[in-house]
């Protein structure tokens, strides 16, 4: 029986051609998208409405829509969310020992502000993260 070849591993096409829009630097990239703002030109959002992704810029035309972040902003939301609320659960449970409706009064809506409020920023610099790294959703 012949030998069957590995499959190939993915790896991205550095060579591809960005199209009328120029890629912007890593940093450049992160710094646009924690603002909200579009991460090639920094002019335009990159949201339209609380977490949905515009199709394309209205500036720089660049494709923001077919850059899928899916699982990542949730992920690291949770683990710096995780790593502000638990050390002060701990703290506050150590230092004073208060009832547990007080812990459920401060720490549930602290959580849900926290995870709100950065939830949007993470989005928005993983868009710029792959976007500045090429890595878009596959044309069919």
């Amino acid at each position: 029986m012949p030998e069957q070849p590995l499959p190939r591993r993915w790896q991205p096409d550095r060579a591809a051609k960005p199209g009328r829009w120029p890629l912007p630097s890593l940093l450049t990239a992160l710094g646009r998208g924690l603002r909200g703002a579009c991460p090639v030109c920094g002019k335009s959002p990159v949201f339209n409405g609380y977490l949905r992704v515009v199709a394309e810029c209205q500036s720089c035309e660049a494709p923001l829509g077919e850059v899928r972040s899916d699982d990542v902003p949730p992920y690291f939301t949770i683990v710096i969310v995780g790593h502000v609320i638990i050390p002060g659960m701990l703290i506050l449970e150590q230092l004073e020992t208060p009832p547990l409706w007080v812990h459920a009064a401060i720490w549930v809506p602290l959580t849900l502000a926290l995870t709100l409020t950065l939830l949007r920023p993470i989005k928005g610099a993983t868009v710029g993260l792959m976007l500045s790294l090429g890595m878009m959703k596959e044309s069919t």
